[in-house]
């Protein structure tokens, strides 16, 4: 259960490197995946040690790009896989874990952006130039398609709910209206939080990327306010749970634990720097 009083607080900070594109975690490893405009690579890390780098993966084919909030990287339990968005190459790499001894990749037919895994194992990608959520299966098949309204403009992220609605979040930069909605299964926006670009506590500006944890809360990156922000599972605002003054450069992702209730954020300035923060929650 999500405590609604309790501060964040940073436990620990990983050395800072290149640009941090998505972080995840399975059998007590940490996958940090790393890069800068022609090259990226996932590094893993003990979580119970003090989060020592272990080894790294290479991925090939794989190139980070100049607008790094189009870069994700998730990990399914059920597969021992992880999935990296390619913006460059519009396509999705596989890549088996732990030691990434097999790596393909599928078409997504569209710019991907960030993505998730669901609780039957398939793959949530939102593709933000087309407005759109299209699943796939582990190994590429495309399951279904799902139309985002047209006030749904430049969807960055998308996770499913066990009811089977969908938190989407969505608004960039020029974009005059930024929320976080739940989107029915039918496509339709069933109610938001947040509306025209600001920084007030009923406000965001670019919210790049989610977590959700298993009471329904909801975790915010907004990347241009620097702050992580706490939602209800009603969709209303709850408190910061990483403030400005805990960052070094903008929230561009987020990893929830929700065993250790500790939150990872990847802390990155851009093609230049990054890092992970973990947040006692």
């Amino acid at each position: 259960m999500c405590d609604c009083d309790a501060v964040g607080h940073v436990l620990h900070a990983l050395n800072v490197g290149d640009p941090v594109l998505g972080v995840k975690s399975l059998d007590n490893l940490l996958y940090v995946l790393r890069g800068v405009q022609s090259f990226a690579q996932i590094k893993v890390y003990d979580m119970e040690d003090s989060y020592h780098l272990q080894r790294w993966l290479s991925v090939p084919r794989l190139m980070a790009v100049n607008d790094m909030s189009a870069c994700d990287m998730t990990v399914c339990a059920h597969n021992r896989c992880a999935y990296i968005s390619d913006p460059s190459n519009n396509c999705i790499h596989r890549v088996e874990l732990p030691y990434g001894d097999d790596v393909t990749n599928w078409p997504v037919n569209d710019k991907p952006a960030c993505f998730s895994v669901t609780d039957t194992h398939s793959v949530l990608v939102t593709c933000d130039q087309v407005r759109k959520i299209k699943e796939f299966s582990t190994h590429g098949s495309l399951l279904r398609e799902i139309e985002l309204p047209q006030d749904v403009t430049s969807p960055h992220h998308t996770v499913q709910l066990s009811n089977g609605q969908f938190i989407v979040c969505h608004g960039s930069r020029d974009d005059p209206v930024h929320r976080v909605c739940l989107i029915g299964s039918d496509g339709n926006v069933v109610k938001s939080f947040g509306g025209p670009k600001g920084s007030g506590s009923q406000q965001m500006n670019v919210p790049c990327h989610l977590a959700v944890d298993e009471n329904g809360f909801v975790f915010v990156a907004d990347r241009n306010n620097y702050r992580v922000l706490l939602l209800s599972p009603e969709l209303t605002y709850v408190r910061d749970v990483v403030s400005r003054d805990q960052l070094k450069w903008l929230p561009l992702r987020l990893f929830l634990d929700v065993q250790t209730r500790r939150l990872y954020v990847a802390d990155s300035k851009w093609i230049f720097r990054g890092r992970v923060i973990v947040v006692s929650i």
